[in-house]
């Protein structure tokens, strides 16, 4: 994966979630408006303090994000109880 320096996260600004270059411009809503029809001349027009590299590496990091892989985690209770298979909780 590129480096992608425009893409920020931070605790204090929009709850954690992957901003463009620190201002409250989250990844999800570049990726909303784009995917809702407007182009990136229009997200512009909308939000001037962008650039239009950022539309482009939020697109980036999105695309990432979509082909990583989330493995649940198991928790330690269930192998305690049931070596290799997890437990339902109930008894």
């Amino acid at each position: 994966m590129q480096n992608l320096t425009r893409i920020t996260l931070n605790p204090e600004v929009m709850g954690g979630k992957p901003c463009i270059r620190g201002i409250r411009v989250t990844v999800g809503t570049i990726v909303g408006l784009m995917a809702s029809g407007h182009t990136p001349s229009d997200i512009l027009q909308a939000y001037p303090y962008l650039e239009e590299a950022d539309i482009y590496e939020a697109l980036a990091y999105a695309a990432w994000r979509v082909e990583e892989i989330e493995v649940p985690l198991q928790s330690t209770l269930d192998t305690c109880l049931m070596p290799g298979k997890p437990s339902s909780g109930m008894s």
